[in-house]
């Protein structure tokens, strides 16, 4: 992992520090940063006897709809073992813990991300997630059922935009391109892969925070890093023939571009969830990033675009 964000907060609540004592090897007192917080989860930097550690919570009664701590972990182990994700240390999915090494490396930034190397080193780490045997049984989750998720735990209308009716209207269309375009052959995604959660090492890439992965369209991972980094379609092709390693077909490019207006959509949804529940710091953060997601979503191109005729 990288150094910590600025504003992070240097101290954890006395529950989380006895916690840490109770989970974190080696003897001493541990010192907590907290570096991250996400629906129903937090996680911590932890430095105890000259050993640095992640520490991940994920409390019972803090977690949203659909969290599986269980499948979580064992596929954390799989990718640990891969190489693929930071070595598990301690895992109790009953109680929300996850403690793995502190990875030693540096995250990209916005120049870093177009760096033609960097973009054929990404697309060979997911091809690398994506040909991993999932834990059993699997967690499937298609583009419809993350939708249909958030939609639930929203229990109410979207207010980040001025026609939530609209846009919803315009998901389903694109869910409609992706019935005849097929998906493609399910694998396990990682499903939350950008900038923050991606680390180069002397030995490779290294993603953190799996609480997302499943198994499904592996084209959900690589719109994800396109979206996540506000690509134009122009950098998202070459991306998805570093991934595929050739041209995509009209099919496949049809497929693409729908899930990633989707992806773009599931991202709104879950931001709203967020704000419900963020400090203003997170919660600043977190509208800029829904407001470049939504204009993308409302672009008058992409309205008046008709998806593209799969071949």
């Amino acid at each position: 992992m990288a150094a910590e964000p600025a504003g992070v907060k240097p101290a954890a609540p006395a529950g989380i520090e006895r916690i840490a004592r109770q989970c974190i090897p080696g003897r001493g007192p541990v010192r907590l940063q907290r570096i991250g917080t996400g629906l129903g989860s937090r996680t911590y930097r932890a430095e105890r006897a000259g050993c640095a550690y992640a520490l991940r919570l994920a409390p019972t009664d803090e977690r949203g709809e659909g969290f599986d701590p269980q499948w979580e972990h064992a596929v954390r182990a799989v990718a640990g073992g891969a190489g693929l994700a930071p070595e598990v240390v301690r895992s109790d999915p009953a109680a929300g813990i996850l403690v793995s090494r502190w990875v030693e490396g540096r995250c990209w930034d916005a120049v870093a991300v177009d760096d033609p190397g960097r973009i054929a080193a990404v697309a060979a780490l997911m091809r690398s997630i994506h040909a991993l045997a999932p834990p059993q049984p699997a967690r499937r989750i298609g583009v419809a059922d993350w939708i249909a998720h958030y939609e639930r735990a929203l229990g109410g209308p979207v207010t980040l935009v001025d026609d939530g009716a609209a846009l919803r209207a315009a998901a389903g269309v694109r869910l409609g391109v992706l019935e005849p375009a097929g998906e493609g052959a399910a694998a396990l995604c990682h499903s939350d892969l950008h900038a923050l959660n991606l680390i180069e090492t002397p030995a490779g890439l290294v993603a953190l925070d799996w609480e997302y992965a499943h198994v499904g369209d592996p084209f959900w991972d690589v719109v994800g890093w396109s979206c996540a980094n506000d690509w134009t379609d122009a950098t998202r092709a070459v991306l998805l023939e570093r991934y595929l390693g050739r041209a995509p077909s009209a099919r496949e490019w049809a497929r693409f571009t729908a899930v990633g207006w989707l992806y773009d959509y599931v991202g709104v949804l879950w931001s709203e969830l967020f704000l419900r529940r963020a400090g203003d710091a997170e919660a600043a953060d977190a509208r800029a990033r829904a407001r470049r997601m939504i204009a993308r979503l409302e672009s008058p191109l992409v309205a008046a675009r008709a998806p593209v005729e799969a071949k």
